[in-house]
């Protein structure tokens, strides 16, 4: 259940994310939803780490996870830029994540 509860935290953290570019492009209205998806995605989290996500990993996974789909989400709604040296970070930062959540299975056994 943890991880159900982290993807809707990744995902509403994403949805206030775009909503907040959405707002400060002149759509004041969507400060309500860039605050509420933000509020949601901390009780998400917070419901994740209660049902026994450890820290870092979830903090890890949602942080790469929510970078990766903004920029994705930006090329596509925004037409942001999405170049090889930025696909190459999110790599690198999927591969980090990667890295802490094999450190933290291998040390819980």
């Amino acid at each position: 259940m943890g991880w159900l509860f982290l993807t809707g935290a990744i995902l509403s953290e994403v949805a206030g994310t775009l909503s907040l570019r959405v707002a400060a492009m002149g759509r004041p209205r969507y400060y309500v939803v860039v605050g509420v998806g933000y509020v949601l995605a901390f009780v998400l989290l917070s419901l994740g780490l209660a049902a026994g996500l450890a820290l870092g990993v979830a903090y890890g996974i949602w942080a790469a996870a929510g970078v990766a789909l903004t920029a994705v989400a930006s090329r596509i709604l925004f037409h942001e830029p999405l170049t090889p040296v930025m696909l190459g970070g999110i790599a690198l930062i999927i591969g980090g994540v990667l890295l802490v959540e094999l450190g933290a299975a291998h040390a819980s056994s």
